[in-house]
């Protein structure tokens, strides 16, 4: 790719990221941060965890999103009774016509999670055995039943939605299936202003409504541009530090060199995944795109933190009980862990 193309083909990125926001915007009232949180996951394809009381506007995030890309949408409703078939698909009895005649033969009949946007509401809801139907699915883009794999469409985004663990009737989501998820975002509750306006615009006579603004084949172009994006050596090991850095010395196979942070040897009993790093980096290099430039920074890597990483802390007992939660661990990270390595 030339210099010229490379430009054009950031500037298309920056229109289409704005004409996305724009549509979703007219529906979803504030939230930018949550907003912008998901189209980078949309643009680089990761899945979004969002995390907030109900009523605050999660689902309706998630299907306005799906009608401004124009991408196929399939919703599943987390329930204790669902069962991993109720999301996978099953095999079937069906009579086919054969040579033979009409004959009876087991069919592969999908589930909903044959979709290029997949709703997961109240994920949590579901018991563990249920919620694990998804791990192969968001890891390998497929699905796996009676020894035959079938596989996802592409673009597959997995768009999960859960309520406080401390509600009642929920269950907390397994380590492995958390670890799937690019991003955990909180969406808090609306403000004055902002409850005002969505007043105004769902108790009136019409309410707003998205329209495509981009198709599934511009959004993989989109998402392969990411990819190229360069990462300097000094940007790629500040993400790489901090990724170690949320790891008690306990659980590191070399501690030498690494950085020490008390609130990690106190509070922590296991830090993120190269997931997590990988995380660290795509959605560096999608910011970096987003505000028109041709490199990822080290204060791309630390927007990306806090939602890349706080779902992949697993707290110890003495953080609960001293009300001290992976955010505040990660802020303090951030302060105190140097840009450039010793």
């Amino acid at each position: 790719m030339t210099p010229e193309q490379a430009a054009a083909a950031a500037q298309t990125f920056r229109d289409d990221y704005a004409a996305v926001r724009d549509q979703v915007s007219r529906v979803v009232v504030g939230q930018a941060g949550v907003i912008d949180g998901v189209l980078t996951c949309l643009f680089v394809g990761g899945h979004v965890l969002l995390e907030g009381v109900p009523g605050v506007g999660k689902t309706l995030l998630v299907r306005t999103l799906a009608r401004a890309v124009d991408l196929q949408f399939s919703r599943i409703q987390f329930t204790p009774d669902l069962m991993p078939a109720d999301i996978t698909g099953t095999m079937v009895v069906s009579e086919l016509e054969t040579q033979r005649g009409r004959e009876r033969q087991f069919v592969f009949q999908r589930g909903p999670v044959f979709a290029q946007v997949l709703l997961a509401d109240e994920i949590n809801r579901a018991t563990p055995k249920t919620q694990s139907a998804l791990l192969e699915a968001m890891q390998e883009r497929g699905v796996t039943v009676a020894g035959a794999t079938h596989r996802l469409p592409e673009p597959f985004l997995v768009l999960a939605t859960q309520n406080p663990v401390e509600q009642e009737g929920t269950y907390p989501l397994p380590e492995a299936q958390l670890d799937r998820f690019m991003f955990k975002l909180l969406t808090p509750a609306p403000g004055a202003a902002d409850l005002a306006l969505i007043l105004d615009r769902t108790t009136g006579a019409a309410e707003g409504e998205a329209r495509p603004a981009l198709s599934a084949e511009a959004l993989l172009r989109h998402q392969s541009l990411v990819r190229r994006v360069p990462v300097a050596p000094h940007v790629r090991d500040y993400a790489v530090r901090l990724a170690i850095a949320t790891q008690p010395a306990a659980t590191l196979a070399d501690a030498a060199g690494h950085f020490r942070s008390a609130q990690v040897e106190r509070y922590v009993r296991l830090g993120a995944s190269p997931r997590g790093a990988q995380s660290l980096v795509l959605a560096a290099k999608c910011r970096a795109l987003m505000e028109g430039r041709f490199a990822a920074s080290t204060d791309d890597v630390r927007w990306a933190a806090l939602p890349a990483l706080r779902h992949r802390l697993i707290m110890n007992f003495e953080s609960h009980a001293e009300g001290v939660n992976a955010d505040s661990v990660i802020g303090a990270l951030l302060e105190t862990l140097p840009r450039e390595a010793a």
